[in-house]
């Protein structure tokens, strides 16, 4: 009979006591432990197991779950006796910063001195014991969420401190989701107060701490080691492409099978393929999210439940207001087509505004992107270089980032859905009412600068634009931008799929004051280069008629638009 499938249990006791759906990942344990490492950061995309896990070590090594072993019969790791040995014999600190998602400082550090608090509530039989000395029981009263920088910073020290007096033993401190505040303070702008303040609080827990046995933290990204782990040389990083606990997190295609046989639906394997594979860590492919799989077992229908499970905020931020370069990238991903960057695995929160790499590496981290490759070059002047060839994760990915673009029209859905209507259409007087409206509407959300009229940078907004008729019109074109083609480059260009269909070229162009007297003549400058320059050769190549392509020139003032069409006796 298969097994209740349980969504959201996060805890392992619950989820072994209840018999849910399970995967067993605690050969884990012994990895770990037998790695000896002191301080460990594992970094995997968000409901990948990490907390599960995180409880599951909680569960075998804390001394106030002794006799627990029940918990783990018929399981890898009681098959080890050494383990069995040493189940529930440490002190253990547990923490989570899951739920440390405040938009301010101030709140984000009284959230996480009330975490630390929690802590100290759950042993506060300590003073009443002579383990303590009256001072420290002073110190222990100080801890609230409140207390100063000078106390939250060694209070988690302390406390290991304490536990180790009482049970005999150093102390393992486990920290969950690390990086969660790190994301939201940079999202809200208080990213270098939260960074000071954690960073005295993970050295002086991870780095000055004679009292501790040894540690995992998990989180999504390894941010920078110059701002947050300066300190921290005694750091195992385990990041996406690590071959270290490779299948820990995350089910393995040959888990999904046996699921899939448990629940008497082997017979969906193809579409749970295409839906949810596509993760890769280390050097094992076919790696799934968890957090989906389970969903598809209990409902039996495929939905993007992990992309849902997130407002991608960030994310979609950094794309929404990254420059030509990255809107051009992602435009190749959502076309299915794979991207080559050079990245960093340690995020730099600072970067993410103007460097590519480190959004490409965030999203790498955040597991939208898959690795298909790496490759290493030396240069004949020995400089070393390692290219990443990247590709959305899945078909679950890149639902949601046609999800996120759709988001973007939302405010102007209306009109936008009319501009595209009469775009299929060639009605160019429609679409130049629709495109105007839209662009009033949404112009500003592609941060296009606040320069004075006809000095703004538009190139952002209809580059966005452009990701915009991809989402909208991929099952009936193939569209690129800014390729070579004839003589030159031009700025889009939409091949159709079904040979009944018109192609079309766009061309963008910025009212140039200076030599035009209005935006008619930014629209036939724009018409002109489409001709000189002979952007119709690559459809013409595959067999276009002439009379089939249509050029749309597009001018572009301030948030005014004027398009014209060239070759209108054709159309």
């Amino acid at each position: 009979m298969a097994r209740t499938v349980g969504i959201g249990h996060q805890d392992f006791e619950t989820v072994r006591k209840k018999n849910n759906f399970y995967i067993d990942k605690t050969e884990f344990i012994r990895e770990w432990w037998d790695s000896d490492d002191a301080v460990t950061l594992i970094a995997r995309p968000r409901r990948f197991g990490k907390t599960l896990n995180m409880s599951m070590l909680e569960k075998f090594f804390s001394a106030e779950h002794a006799g627990k072993g029940n918990l783990f019969e018929g399981l890898a790791i009681w098959s080890y006796e050494n383990f069995r040995n040493i189940q529930g014999k440490f002190p253990v600190i547990f923490i989570s910063f899951a739920n440390v998602k405040e938009t301010t400082f101030a709140q984000a550090r009284e959230s996480i001195c009330r975490i630390i608090q929690e802590v100290y509530d759950r042993h506060a039989d300590l003073l009443g014991t002579d383990l303590l000395t009256e001072n420290e029981k002073a110190e222990y009263r100080a801890v609230s969420p409140v207390m100063n920088d000078s106390t939250a910073s060694v209070a988690l020290r302390k406390m290991s401190d304490y536990l180790s007096r009482r049970y005999g033993r150093k102390t393992i401190i486990l920290l969950d989701e690390y990086d969660t505040p790190l994301q939201e303070a940079y999202i809200n702008g208080f990213w270098q107060e939260l960074m000071s303040f954690m960073r005295s609080l993970l050295n002086s827990t991870f780095k000055t701490n004679p009292y501790l046995e040894r540690a995992v933290m998990t989180g999504i990204t390894r941010v920078s080691k110059e701002s947050i782990f300066s300190d921290l040389n005694n750091l195992e990083v385990v990041t996406t492409t690590s071959k270290k606990y490779a299948d820990k997190f995350g089910f393995t295609e040959k888990e999904v099978l046996q699921a899939l046989k448990e629940y008497g639906m082997t017979d969906r394997e193809k579409e749970v393929k295409k839906w949810y594979d596509g993760f890769s860590f280390g050097d094992i492919t076919d790696i799934y999210n968890p957090w989906s799989i389970i969903n598809y077992l209990d409902k039996k229908t495929a939905a993007p439940y992990w992309a849902n499970t997130s407002s991608n905020s960030l994310i979609g931020k950094l794309i929404q207001e990254g420059n030509i370069q990255i809107k051009e990238s992602f435009e190749q991903l959502l076309d299915g087509q794979t991207i080559t960057a050079e990245l960093d695995e340690q995020i730099v929160y600072a970067q993410l505004d103007h460097d590519e790499s480190a959004i490409w590496s965030l999203l790498l981290a955040s597991g939208y992107l898959a690795v298909n490759s790496i490759r290493t070059t030396v240069s004949e002047y020995g400089t070393w270089r390692q290219l990443y060839e990247l590709r959305l994760t899945n078909f679950e990915v890149k639902i949601m980032f046609h999800n996120m673009v759709r988001s973007w029209f939302a405010p102007a859905a209306g009109d936008y859905n009319l501009f595209i209507k009469a775009f299929l259409s060639g009605d160019v007087e429609t679409m130049n009412t629709y495109m105007n409206r839209v662009a009033g509407r949404i112009f500003s959300y592609f941060d296009v600068g606040n320069g004075s009229e006809g000095h703004e940078e538009p190139e952002r907004f209809y580059h966005g634009f452009v990701l915009g008729l991809i989402v909208e019109l991929i099952d009936r074109y193939e569209i690129k931008s800014n390729r070579e083609s004839g003589f030159g480059r031009y700025d889009v260009i939409l091949r159709p799929r079904n040979s009944n269909d018109h192609a079309a070229i766009l061309e963008f162009k910025l009212f140039d004051a200076r030599n035009e007297d209005s935006l008619e003549d930014t629209v036939q400058r724009a018409l002109l280069q489409i001709e000189q320059k002979g952007y119709a050769t690559e459809l013409l190549e595959a067999g276009i008629p002439e009379e089939n392509i249509r050029k749309y020139g597009f001018a572009f003032q301030g948030k005014k638009v004027l398009i014209g069409e060239g070759n209108q006796e054709h159309s």
